[in-house]
C-alpha cells in the first residue's frame, strides 16, 4: 500500500513538473521556439526543406507541436501571438508533409472536396484547427499585416521560402520586413520588365490585404534599384501574375 501511494505521489509530481515545463516554456509572455528552431536550422537550407532528414526527427517536431497546444495564445502580447501562429502554421504544414511523405505536392493530400488546408489537426492552445482557420480566421483578420503572406509557408516552390529560423515576438517586425524584402526583390519571384511588373499570384489571391495597390506595396519594400525603376514608370506600370508552382519545396 505504501509503495502504491509513493508511486501515485511520484506520478502526480511528474504531472505537475510537466505542467510547470509547459508554463515556463511560454511563461504567459513569451513562447520558447528553440526546439523548432533547431530543426529549421538543420533541415532548411537555400529555400529547400530536407523532409527525409526531418522525418528522422519527427518526434522532436511533435514535442514542439505539443508545446504549442499547451500555450494560451490570448494571454500573449500581440507580436508573440503573431509569431506563435506563423510558426504554428509552418510547423503543422511540415507535419502534414511528413505524415504523407513522400509526396510530390501538398495539393495531393486530402480528399477532392477537403484538400490539405481543411484537415482539422492543428492543436494550438487547446483548440483543434485547420490550416485555413489558422491563416484566414486568425492571422489575416486579427493582425491585418500583409507581410504575413511572405512568412507563412505552404510547402510549395511558388510560396515564399520557409525561413531557417523561427519567428520571435521580440524581433518579429524585423523578420517580417526581411522575409518580405527578400521575396519582393528576388527577380526569380517578381520582376519588372519594361512597363510590366510580373508578380506572384499571392497579390491576386489576397488583393484586399494589399489594398489593391501592388506597386505601392513594392515601393515600400523594394531595394534601391527596383524602387527607382518603379518610381520612374509608376503611372505606366501594368501588373501580370506569374505561374504559381505547387511542387514540393523539398528534396
Amino acid at each position: 500500500m505504501k509503495r502504491q501511494r509513493r508511486t501515485m505521489k511520484y506520478a502526480l509530481l511528474s504531472c505537475l513538473l510537466l505542467l510547470g515545463f509547459v508554463s515556463i516554456s511560454w511563461s504567459g509572455k513569451t513562447v520558447d521556439h528553440s526546439l523548432y528552431g533547431e530543426l529549421l536550422k538543420k533541415y532548411v537550407k537555400d529555400d529547400v526543406v530536407d523532409y527525409q532528414g526531418l522525418k528522422a526527427e519527427e518526434a522532436k517536431l511533435d514535442q514542439y507541436l505539443n508545446l504549442l497546444d499547451g500555450t494560451k495564445p490570448d494571454q500573449l502580447p500581440r507580436d508573440e501571438q503573431l509569431a506563435l501562429y506563423i510558426n504554428a502554421y509552418n510547423a503543422y504544414t511540415l507535419k502534414l508533409i511528413l505524415k504523407n511523405y513522400p509526396v510530390d505536392s501538398i495539393k495531393d493530400i486530402g480528399g477532392w472536396f477537403s484538400g490539405p488546408w481543411k484537415i482539422r489537426f492543428c492543436k494550438i492552445g487547446g483548440k483543434t484547427l485547420t490550416l485555413d482557420e489558422v491563416e484566414h480566421d486568425i492571422i489575416r483578420p486579427r493582425f491585418k499585416d500583409p507581410r504575413v503572406h511572405f512568412a507563412v509557408n505552404c510547402a510549395s516552390k511558388g510560396c515564399p521560402p520557409l525561413r531557417s529560423e523561427p519567428y520571435q515576438g521580440s524581433i518579429l517586425n524585423e523578420q517580417l520586413d526581411a522575409s518580405t524584402r527578400d521575396f519582393l526583390n528576388n527577380p526569380e519571384r517578381n520582376r519588372l520588365e519594361g512597363n510590366t511588373l510580373y508578380v506572384s499570384k499571392i497579390f491576386k489571391w489576397f488583393a484586399d490585404d494589399f489594398k489593391g495597390d501592388v506597386v505601392g506595396f513594392f515601393l515600400t519594400h523594394a531595394e534601391e534599384d527596383l524602387k527607382n525603376r518603379l518610381l520612374a514608370k509608376r503611372d505606366q506600370i501594368e501588373i501580370e501574375y506569374l505561374h504559381y508552382g505547387w511542387g514540393l519545396n523539398g528534396k
